[in-house]
């Protein structure tokens, strides 16, 4: 008896199994299990991707990824600072690297002289001793004593800490000096970062009120109003967000910003990016999949 992958029945679909076996399925563990995600996984489209939540003072990078203006600066700096560290250890490993190569130079130059200074020692002739062995040639097997040197070499002893085996230093590798956005993995500038003014549903209304109210703005030109399933661009002179279709309806025919009225380039018109972080399912996406072992009779 062999059961593949199921589809639950809460998903919208018919179960391909029969009762029975869909219980003893399910309650089983095993197969790829398929849940849709609720509403309170989803990220709102004008809330940080740092922090999670609706923006005070929000910016927008090239790719379209919105962020709180103090959470992203912070993320900045502590990227910076932790480059810094990290070349600051780099240039650390770097200069004993060359200053234990100086010393081994320096040894190796001392002991060439050394040798050098015996050889010119021995040249002095000295009268053979018939007595001594056939060319002055000693006795090849070892010694007590440099026995008991090898077998002390080949067995450290672990008790004592001048003989205790060390581990290899870690070779520190060259940091990247680059930061890079939390969200998409590309290089990201302060001077890439837009601000974006978002047109609200009422003015009167405070900002402890805001964040409780599910619709909070509108498209600053058709007076549309703003969700998740609502696809939205941010105009970068002027730093409007307006629906999609306003884009390529209205804006699109005589490609002007319609706030600033400066002239628009295709680059100017920034989509937003409705995903989530770790925290919460993409906009577009979402449904979650966990493959499990088959169960095999």
């Amino acid at each position: 008896m062999n059961f593949t992958t199921c589809d639950l029945a809460d998903l919208g679909g018919p179960c391909q199994c029969n009762k029975k076996a869909h219980q003893i399925f399910t309650a089983s563990g095993y197969g790829t299990q398929t849940v849709r995600l609720s509403k309170d996984a989803v990220k709102d489209f004008d809330c940080c991707c740092l922090s999670l939540q609706p923006c005070k003072d929000p910016v927008v990078t090239l790719e379209g990824y919105i962020y709180e203006k103090e959470a992203i600066l912070e993320y900045i700096l502590h990227q910076k600072r932790e480059i810094a560290r990290r070349m600051k250890a780099f240039e650390k490993q770097k200069n004993e690297k060359k200053a234990e190569e100086g010393e081994l130079s320096k040894a190796a130059k001392e002991s060439k002289m050394k040798v050098f200074l015996d050889k010119e020692m021995s040249i002095i002739s000295k009268p053979l001793n018939p007595f001594s062995q056939k060319n002055g040639k000693e006795s090849d097997a070892p010694s007590g004593s440099q026995q008991n040197d090898d077998k002390n070499k080949q067995l450290p002893s672990f008790w004592i800490p001048s003989l205790t085996p060390e581990a290899k230093t870690t070779q520190l590798k060259k940091p990247d000096k680059t930061v890079y956005c939390p969200m998409s993995g590309r290089a990201l500038k302060m001077k890439d970062l837009i601000p974006v003014k978002f047109t609200l549903v009422d003015d009167t209304v405070d900002r402890v009120g805001l964040i409780n109210r599910q619709d909070r703005y509108v498209c600053a030109v058709t007076r549309d109003m703003l969700g998740n399933s609502v696809p939205c661009a941010v105009l970068r002179p002027s730093g409007a967000v307006v629906t999609l279709e306003c884009v390529e309806k209205l804006i699109k025919m005589d490609m002007t910003d319609p706030i600033s009225g400066d002239k628009l380039r295709d680059k100017d018109i920034i989509v937003l990016q409705r995903g989530g972080t770790g925290f919460s399912g993409s906009g577009v996406q979402l449904q979650a999949k966990e493959a499990r072992p088959v169960m095999q009779a």
